[in-house]
């Protein structure tokens, strides 16, 4: 389930955002809002849910730092 605070990934091949991630600020009626942010750039997007999945934001961080 996709809420608020979620990390999520664009999985529409042919969407401008395909591949990239972000985090979904709020659902409603069908859609999210997702926030990237990429160095000197945030943008916010709203995309279906069926466009988008559910990603780890804790993939790649070392544990006891």
């Amino acid at each position: 389930m996709i809420l608020p605070g979620a990390a999520v990934k664009v999985t529409n091949p042919v969407d401008t955002y395909y591949e990239f991630q972000g985090l979904v600020q709020r659902v409603t009626d069908g859609k999210a809002a997702v926030l990237f942010e990429g160095g000197n750039w945030d943008k916010l997007v709203t995309f279906r849910l069926s466009e988008l999945e559910l990603v780890d934001a804790t993939a790649g961080r070392k544990k006891g730092k």
